[in-house]
């Protein structure tokens, strides 16, 4: 599957043995099944990830952060609420911290493997075209995209978002830790990474980059100033990499999941986000595609 595998075999023997941990039954929150789930359970994410470090990074992971969710929340009218809209709610609640980070992590950690193909799939002509628009070419997309994920310092995400006020511009930003991507939670945004912020931006815009046919790159929106929904991301955090790629190993991770993207999913996020533009509905809701 790799052309070469960092960690020691014993390693990887020692984490395979590691109990699995049944999926989460108690409660309304559940690991959620992926599309390939089976496929990935067998084989891993065919040139991404093994399957050790798929069952480490999706099953393993993912089970505790609903489980301890389930835990806190159990018995209180939370129980009956999504983690999507957990983090909505309590994104301003600073007592609430440990029920915002569970909800948001296990949020975001399923929309990355919810965007994951077991082989390569081609951007739909159309959706390539949007692209090819606004950020002059895919290529030029991927480059930013990863040159942002690779200059990133520290676990989090990195996402490409759609802008709902201005017609063709899409954002490449970080969050970090459990920080989410919606609008409606930016007080929960993270602190710039500089390695990956400009010299001549404010520093409280979290934005990487802004792409677009009417953009120069620039930063002048500050949060909250500006409607961006999530179409994609990638998760840096080093516990989906570090087993597979070693400790030097994150640039190798991030151009091999470029290629295990399902763009197929991408495109409909993208088309999701156009569809709330159309019908009008309130920026203070965020776009909900996974649970």
């Amino acid at each position: 599957m790799f052309s070469r595998l960092m960690r020691p075999q014993s390693a990887l023997r020692a984490a395979s043995a590691i109990p699995k941990k049944p999926f989460q039954t108690r409660g309304l929150h559940v690991v959620p099944q992926l599309t390939f789930q089976s496929q990935f359970d067998n084989d891993g994410v065919e040139g991404l990830l093994s399957k050790d470090a798929f069952d480490f990074s999706w099953n393993q992971y993912q089970s505790l952060m609903v489980d301890k969710l389930n835990l806190l929340i159990q018995d209180t009218p939370d129980a009956e609420l999504k983690p999507y809209e957990l983090t909505l709610k309590y994104a301003r609640r600073a007592e609430m911290a440990s029920v915002f980070n569970y909800a948001s992590m296990a949020h975001n950690n399923h929309f990355f493997f919810n965007c994951l193909s077991p082989v390569q799939k081609q951007i739909p002509a159309d959706f390539e075209k949007d692209i090819n628009d606004t950020c002059s070419s895919v290529e030029s997309l991927k480059l930013d995209f990863l040159a942002t994920a690779n200059a990133m310092f520290g676990p989090g995400f990195v996402w490409l978002g759609k802008n709902l006020e201005r017609e063709g511009l899409m954002h490449i930003f970080c969050t970090y830790n459990a920080g989410s991507p919606y609008p409606a939670t930016y007080a929960r945004r993270q602190s710039v990474d500089m390695a990956t912020h400009p010299r001549d931006a404010p520093l409280g815009n979290q934005y990487a980059g802004s792409m677009g046919a009417h953009s120069a790159n620039q930063k002048s929106l500050a949060p909250g100033a500006v409607d961006v929904h999530p179409i994609l991301c990638v998760n840096t955090w080093e516990h989906v990499w570090l087993m597979d790629y070693g400790i030097a190993g994150k640039a190798e991770y991030l151009e091999r999941w470029w290629n295990r993207i399902n763009w197929e999913v991408v495109h409909d996020n993208f088309r999701a986000v156009n569809a709330r533009k159309r019908s009008g509905a309130s920026r203070d809701r965020a776009l909900d595609f996974t649970r």
